[in-house]
């Protein structure tokens, strides 16, 4: 089976893509980062309830409105995203900080449940699972990938607007500033830098395996660049590459071994280069 990832910088459209890989035509299941984020700090699961713990231990004390008060049905205080996002985002010393130790508590836990969920669908057969991961590069999620797809926007003014409208529609939301905005822009990984990672995506026999779609136009244009990928990602993995890794375990364990080796000799290739480059300047 294979492992699509699907990034892009936050609010460049990964949802859009992800519903409509989903969709018939595709029909493709999706993995979603942010959905498994959220189990994994609420405490109504063993793993989310390790990590609910770990954050009010170490936020808790200097953070007073990290909980919302508790839930009408079931009692619980659960976190308040919005102002756990007001105290990781940004690029100070501290928020850099306090967004590693956040990182650090959460991405095992969504490790462990993406785990659970690719076996899931590789069990029922299918040919590809997408895993859209915010911080696919981050997290290095991208070492499992053999395919990867970075969603984008030319004009960085046309994302700000996108997320600022976004905050607006969540119940509750509308306190965004655009300050706040350009803050969460600027945490993560540069788009530039996405882009440049999945123009070496490339397998053993020289077939292109990472892929931008620009999400400037309307939904049939980024619907039309997402049917091009899929075909090429799809090339020479039919039912009969699908059901082999099925009924043949030791296979596919190879298989994934081969990727994930390959890709980090190519990240560390990257890495390595972009050290020379610094140095230069």
């Amino acid at each position: 089976m294979l492992l699509i990832g699907l990034t892009g910088s936050i609010a460049t459209g990964k949802s859009t893509c992800s519903a409509i890989l989903s969709s018939p035509t595709f029909s493709l299941p999706v993995i979603d980062a942010d959905h498994l984020a959220r189990n994994a700090v609420t405490p109504t699961t063993p793993l989310g309830k390790k990590g609910y713990n770990a954050i009010i231990r170490y936020f808790g004390p200097s953070t007073p409105d990290l909980l919302l008060p508790p839930d009408s049905e079931t009692g619980i205080a659960y976190i308040n995203r919005p102002a756990l996002g007001q105290r990781v985002f940004g690029a100070d010393p501290q928020r850099v900080k306090d967004r590693a130790v956040l990182n650090k508590i959460v991405h095992p836990i969504v490790r462990k449940m993406t785990l659970w969920a690719v076996l899931k669908h590789w069990w029922d057969g299918h040919w590809a699972v997408v895993l859209d991961v915010p911080l696919l590069f981050e997290s290095g999620f991208d070492l499992l990938c053999g395919g990867v797809i970075v969603v984008g926007l030319k004009d960085q003014e046309v994302q700000i607007e996108r997320l600022l409208a976004r905050d607006r529609e969540v119940v509750g939301g509308g306190f965004m500033t655009r300050e706040d905005a350009e803050r969460r822009v600027g945490s993560q990984m540069s788009l530039a830098e996405k882009v440049e990672r999945v123009e070496r995506c490339w397998d053993g026999r020289g077939r292109r395996r990472g892929f931008v779609v620009w999400n400037d136009g309307s939904r049939e244009e980024l619907r039309r660049q997402l049917e091009g990928v899929v075909w090429r990602l799809k090339e020479g993995r039919g039912a009969m590459y699908t059901g082999f890794g099925r009924w043949f375990p030791p296979w596919a364990v190879w298989r994934a071994v081969v990727v994930m080796v390959g890709n980090r000799w190519r990240r560390k290739r990257f890495l390595e280069e972009q050290q020379k480059v610094r140095a230069k300047i």
